[in-house]
């Protein structure tokens, strides 16, 4: 019995998404072109000539994506960041729904995760690198550390939020606890999962890029960092534009999976 079964037989259908508004792409290259010709304005006038700008930036980019180290750091911080995420993934999942639909998990852990959820990151990675040493094991225990909480506390809001019509269907088709867990109340919180993962996957790479800072292990951090050192702005800010691109390529594939693979779910959005 799946959740679309279940919201079949407890909701009425639905009208379609709603598709992209229209006129929304001149605004956004308007504020953008803006700010870039601000950034490049000011830099030039007031800045030293080694700050980094939007010329200097583009004419930089062929160049650092052909050198070898950077391929080695974005190779080395992206697989530690989906290494991380996943483990994030299965243990947040499990936990969130475990605390949404049990009141004693819900009275044992909540203090605990929202107290770990706005704890800095940079307070915790002392610690870490005194267990784990100063090793890749240090990232990856920092980048699940920023992202666990966030998949926690959304999974459980959304298995807190799961109708009751779809739980008494359920009940009334005598449904074992397990096949209303994993059946019903996961796929009812998908939309929350994603948020969650949304936000850990943005904080993961925060995490991962600090860690490397404080570290000074390979990856994209410690090669902006380098490069931020040695006067080489530009270089480095190919590095951080590279980190924002997959902020946004991750957010538009979640949008993407969330209109594509979730009928059950649905929602206005005209800011797309």
């Amino acid at each position: 019995m799946s959740v679309s079964t279940i919201a079949a037989a407890a909701t009425p259908s639905k009208r379609p998404v709603a598709g992209r508004a229209p006129g929304a792409f001149w605004p956004r290259f308007i504020v953008g072109a803006v700010i870039l010709l601000s950034w490049e304005f000011v830099v030039r006038a007031f800045a030293p000539p080694y700050v980094a700008k939007p010329s200097t930036t583009l004419m930089a980019i062929p160049r650092v994506f052909a050198d070898p180290a950077f391929q080695t750091a974005t190779l080395s911080t992206l697989t530690a960041v989906a290494q991380g995420l996943g483990i994030a993934l299965v243990f947040g999942t499990v936990i969130g729904l475990l605390m949404g639909r049990s009141q004693a998990m819900e009275r044992g852990f909540r203090h605990y995760v929202n107290g770990f959820f706005a704890m800095p990151m940079i307070v915790v990675l002392p610690l870490f690198s005194l267990w784990f040493g100063y090793s890749a094991q240090t990232r990856i225990a920092t980048i699940i550390f920023a992202a666990l909480f966030s998949i926690i506390i959304n999974v459980a809001d959304g298995a807190r939020s799961v109708p009751r019509e779809y739980l008494e269907v359920a009940k009334a088709f005598r449904a074992s606890r397990i096949s209303v867990l994993f059946g019903i109340v996961l796929p009812a919180s998908m939309p929350y999962l994603l948020a969650g993962f949304r936000l850990a996957a943005g904080r993961a790479l925060i995490g991962a890029v600090v860690a490397e800072f404080f570290l000074s292990i390979g990856g994209l951090g410690y090669y902006i960092l380098y490069n931020s050192r040695s006067y080489k702005h530009s270089e480095a800010f190919v590095g951080v534009l590279l980190l924002a691109a997959f902020g946004v390529c991750f957010e538009l594939l979640v949008v993407w999976v969330t209109r594509r693979f979730m009928p059950w779910y649905r929602r206005e959005d005209k800011s797309a």
